[in-house]
C-alpha cells in the first residue's frame, strides 16, 4: 500500500472515531440523569392589565398537583407539552405556548378568557365568552357584559344570544342603555333598558324572537326620538316592538 493510501485510510479512521465520540458525548448528554436542570419558570400573562383572572401562584399550584413543576428537574424530565397543555386547560386560559430558553428556564405566554355575556338561570350562573364556549362564573370576573336570564340553555346562550352581545359590542347606541335579557322562551325574549344617564327605565320591550333585532330596535329607537311629545309623556309598562312597522304601548 502507498504512502498516500495509507494517509487517506488513517484519515477516515480518525474521522470515524471522531464522529463515534461526538455522537456518544451528545447521546450520554441527553440521557445522563445529571443534565443541566430547568433553573426557573416565568409567565407572561397577555392581557393582565385590562383582567387577571389567574395567577402566576395559581398556574404554579396546578403544575404541582399534577407533578409538571419544572423548576430543578433535569431538562429530560421536563414534558413542555404537558406543561403547555395542563395550562392551557385552566377554565380561564385561553391559550398557552411554553418553550425553553437558553438559559435553561421555562417561558409561559398566556392570554385570558374574555367574557361576553353573563348567563343567570334558577340553577346555574355561568359566562359565554368571545369563542362561544362555556365559562365559569368567579366573582372575580369584573367585565361588564350583557346580562341574560330566565329560561336559557347553552345552545342558546352561545349562538344567537352571543350573536346579539357580540352586534351590541359594536352599536354605539345600544351599548350603553340596553343591560338586560329576560329569556322566557326561544320566541319570548324581554329587553329591559337604561337612559343615557344609565338610570334603569321601568318599561320592558317586547322583543319576541331573536329574528330581525336589529330592525326592531331601529324601529324603537325612531319611535323613542320622533314620536309625538303627548306620546313619550305616557308611562308604558311595555313597548311591543315584534310586528313590523309598529310599537304598541301597554300599560
Amino acid at each position: 500500500m502507498s504512502d498516500r493510501a495509507k494517509i487517506v485510510w488513517k484519515s477516515i479512521g480518525v474521522s470515524v472515531v471522531a464522529l463515534i465520540l461526538i455522537a456518544a458525548f451528545v447521546w450520554g448528554y441527553l440521557m445522563s440523569p445529571t443534565s443541566e436542570p430547568c433553573r426557573a419558570i416565568h409567565y407572561t400573562i397577555a392581557d393582565r392589565s385590562e383582567r387577571m383572572y389567574i395567577t402566576e401562584q395559581e398556574i404554579d399550584e396546578l403544575l404541582r398537583s399534577q407533578d409538571l413543576y419544572p423548576v430543578h428537574r433535569q431538562q429530560n424530565m421536563v414534558s413542555l407539552y404537558r406543561i403547555e397543555s395542563a395550562i392551557s386547560h385552566h377554565p380561564m386560559v385561553r391559550e398557552a405556548e411554553c418553550y425553553m430558553n437558553p438559559r435553561f428556564e421555562v417561558q409561559v405566554y398566556l392570554t385570558q378568557r374574555v367574557p361576553l355575556l353573563r348567563v343567570q338561570t334558577p340553577g346555574d350562573t355561568y359566562f359565554i365568552d368571545e369563542d362561544r364556549r362555556v365559562m365559569p362564573y368567579r366573582s372575580a370576573v369584573k367585565d361588564r357584559v350583557l346580562l341574560v336570564t330566565g329560561t336559557v340553555g347553552t345552545q342558546m346562550a352561545s349562538s344567537q344570544l352571543a350573536d346579539f352581545a357580540m352586534w351590541l359590542r359594536s352599536d354605539r347606541y345600544w351599548r350603553k342603555r340596553i343591560y338586560l335579557l329576560d329569556v322566557k322562551s326561544p320566541n319570548m325574549v324581554y329587553l329591559y333598558l337604561k337612559d343615557e344617564a344609565g338610570k334603569v327605565q321601568n318599561e320592558r320591550i317586547v322583543l319576541g324572537n331573536m329574528r330581525g333585532y336589529e330592525k326592531k330596535l331601529a324601529k324603537l329607537r325612531t319611535f323613542q326620538e320622533n314620536s309625538d311629545p303627548a306620546i313619550q309623556d305616557k308611562h308604558y309598562s311595555e313597548l311591543d316592538i315584534r310586528f313590523e312597522g309598529q310599537v304598541i304601548g301597554r300599560n
